[in-house]
C-alpha cells in the first residue's frame, strides 16, 4: 500500500502537462518501454502506428503484429481513448484477406498505417506502406483503404507503386533524361553522385517510385500529403494527394537524396513544417534526423539530432513513427516511437516524448521515464 502512494505521489508531482488539456486529478503515468495495458487486459499491439484525434476521442491505429516472424496475419489494430491514458481495443479495422493472390492476403506485409478524416467527403482515409505476399521488399507499394467511421471496418481500395510516367517537380531537366552506367557500384563517391543526381529516380519512372516507410498529413489548407520512402530507401518523397485522398494528384518532390532516410514524422510549428525521421538499420534503433522547410513542397534544410540526455544517439532505443498534435493545446506534440523487438513483435515497446522548442522555435527532445498527459 505503501508503494502504491509513493508512486501516485511521484507521478503528481513529476507529471509534465499539456496546457488547457492538463487533467487536475493525479494519474498513474504510461512508463516509456514498458508494457501498456488496454482495456482487453493485454500489450497494445499498434505498432508503426499514428493517432487521429476526431470528435473528442483519439484513435491509435497500428500493425497487428504476431509473436513470431513480421508478416501480417491479421491486419490493422485501432484503440480510442479520451486522455491519451486509458485505451479502448476496438480490434481490427482493417483484415486481411483469405482470398488467394489479393493485394493484403494473409502472409503479406503491412507497415506504418496512419488514417487521415476528409472533411469533405466524411471518409476515413487509411494509408499503409504494402508488401505483397511471397515478395519480401520487392513490391514497395503504397496502399489505401476508407472507411465511414473511424473504427472502421476499412474497405481496400489499391495499391501500386507512386506517380508512374512522372517526374518530381525538384528535379532538373538535364538529369530527367541522363544516362548513368547500370555497373555503378554500390556506395562508391560516383554511385552517391548519380543517386543524388535521380538515377534511382528516372529508373522508376516508367512503373511509379517506390513507396516504403510512410505517413500521411494534412495541412492547414486541407490539402494531404503522403511522404514515403523511395529509391530503395535511399530519398524520401512529399507527393500531394487528391481531394478524396484516396489518390495522388501527380506533384511530387524529392526530399534529401542519398540521405538514406524511413521512418518520416511530420508537424507544423511556427509556420514552419518539421520532419524527424531515422537512418536504415533494420530493427536496431540509429540516431535520429531532423529537416525543416518552409513549404512541404519546398527545400528541406537538415538539422542535427534532435534528441538530447541519454541514449540520444540511439534515440532512446526506439524509432520514430508519428507526431502528434494534442487536442485543445496549441502548439504541443507528442512524439511517438517504436522500440522494435523483432524476436517477439508484437511486444515491441513504446515512448512517447513531449516536443520541446528552444527560444528560436527548433524542436527537440529529451529522456522521459514517465509520461502523464
Amino acid at each position: 500500500m505503501k508503494k502504491n502512494l509513493l508512486v501516485l505521489l511521484v507521478a503528481a508531482l513529476s507529471a509534465f502537462t499539456f496546457g488547457s488539456c492538463a487533467k487536475k486529478v493525479a494519474q498513474l503515468p504510461l512508463i516509456n518501454g514498458a508494457e501498456w495495458i488496454a482495456s482487453d487486459s493485454a500489450h497494445i499491439n499498434a505498432h508503426g502506428g499514428g493517432v487521429m484525434y476526431y470528435d473528442g476521442k483519439y484513435y491509435w491505429y497500428g500493425e497487428n503484429r504476431p509473436a513470431k516472424g513480421f508478416k501480417s496475419e491479421a491486419g490493422v489494430n485501432c484503440y480510442s481513448s479520451s486522455d491519451l491514458r486509458n485505451w479502448t481495443n476496438e480490434g481490427l479495422v482493417l483484415s486481411v484477406s483469405n482470398e488467394p493472390g489479393h493485394d493484403i492476403e494473409s502472409g503479406c506485409i503491412i507497415e506504418r498505417p496512419k488514417v487521415i478524416y476528409n472533411k469533405n467527403t466524411g471518409k476515413f482515409v487509411m494509408w499503409f506502406h504494402l508488401e505483397l505476399k511471397g515478395r519480401g521488399y520487392e513490391a514497395a507499394r503504397g496502399a489505401v483503404a476508407v472507411a465511414d467511421k473511424p473504427t472502421g471496418p476499412f474497405r481496400y481500395l489499391e495499391s501500386g507503386r507512386v506517380n508512374a510516367g512522372i517526374y518530381p517537380e525538384n528535379m532538373p531537366a538535364q538529369y530527367r533524361t541522363a544516362q548513368w552506367s547500370d555497373t555503378l557500384t554500390w556506395w562508391t563517391p560516383t554511385w552517391r553522385k548519380a543517386v543524388d543526381e535521380g538515377m534511382l529516380c528516372v529508373r522508376d519512372v516508367p512503373g511509379g517510385q517506390m513507396a516504403r516507410d510512410q505517413t500521411v498529413y494534412v495541412d492547414d489548407d486541407g490539402r494531404a500529403y503522403h511522404i514515403y520512402s523511395a529509391e530503395e530507401n535511399l530519398t524520401l518523397n512529399i507527393a500531394e494527394l487528391d481531394s478524396t485522398y484516396t489518390r495522388h494528384t501527380g506533384r511530387y518532390i524529392r526530399v534529401a537524396p542519398g540521405g538514406h532516410n524511413e521512418a518520416p514524422a511530420v508537424m507544423k510549428h511556427g509556420g514552419k513544417y518539421w520532419m524527424i525521421t531515422s537512418g536504415c538499420t533494420g530493427w536496431a534503433p540509429n540516431e535520429a534526423r531532423m529537416m525543416s522547410a518552409d513549404s512541404l513542397m519546398g527545400e528541406w534544410t537538415i538539422h542535427p539530432n534532435p534528441c538530447r540526455g541519454e541514449d540520444a544517439k540511439l534515440t532512446y532505443g526506439g524509432q520514430s513513427t508519428y507526431i502528434m498534435p494534442v487536442a485543445g493545446a496549441e502548439g504541443k506534440f507528442v512524439a511517438m516511437f517504436d522500440r522494435w523487438r523483432p524476436k517477439n513483435l508484437r511486444d515491441s515497446r513504446y515512448v512517447w516524448l513531449p516536443v520541446l522548442f528552444t527560444p528560436d522555435g527548433t524542436p527537440y527532445l529529451d529522456w522521459k521515464e514517465e509520461v502523464i498527459f
